[in-house]
């Protein structure tokens, strides 16, 4: 069976995404690591589901729902680089905004979503979304109030969403006519 987890993608990596004309494209490739400015993709194995979330304005959106094909450095990323001076994940280059430059840095081939920021997530579902750890307790999301989140400390990080949650945030994205606030918007 399947998990399905949440990552945060920061502020300066959606702006990238965004300067770089990279909304409305799916993404290949996303990136794992050894430092909390990159998450570790720990527990991941290929048929996973990543969420990646953006917090905007105390709003959370889904930027992309990512299923993990594998996490091994194939030919498409490139040579491994020879000195620290080169780019770690040369045939990835135009997503490498999403951490191909971090501490540690791994490649994680996925079969994505559109990158989009106009997908939120609804407010009733946030006071109810629920992860599990690797012993099986779960937790919420701290700091919802009234439906907005006023820190995103809680989701800083790679996180494995219980079965019910992971169901909910499948329906936000594969429904978002019935849960998009602001069609076409781009989430600013």
């Amino acid at each position: 069976m399947s998990d399905a987890f949440t990552v945060l993608w920061t502020h300066d990596t959606c702006r990238a995404l965004r300067n770089e004309g990279r909304v409305g494209e799916r993404p290949p490739v996303a990136f794992s690591g050894i430092h909390t400015s990159l998450p570790a993709w720990s527990g991941a194995r290929a048929g996973d589901e990543v969420y990646a979330l953006h917090v905007n304005r105390r709003e959370v959106f889904v930027v992309s729902r990512m299923r993990v094909i594998d996490l091994e450095r194939r030919a498409c990323c490139g040579s491994a680089p020879a000195t620290w001076q080169e780019p770690a994940f040369p045939g990835h280059a135009d997503w490498s905004v999403l951490g191909a430059n971090g501490c540690g840095a791994t490649a994680v081939h996925v079969d994505a979503t559109p990158v989009r920021f106009d997908l939120p997530i609804p407010g009733e579902l946030l006071e109810r979304l629920t992860w599990r750890n690797r012993r099986g307790r779960t937790r919420g999301l701290k700091y919802v109030v009234d439906g907005r989140l006023e820190r995103a400390i809680s989701l800083q990080g790679f996180y494995r969403l219980t079965s019910d949650s992971a169901d909910e945030l499948a329906n936000v994205v594969d429904f978002p006519s019935r849960r998009s606030r602001r069609s076409g918007s781009d989430g600013h």
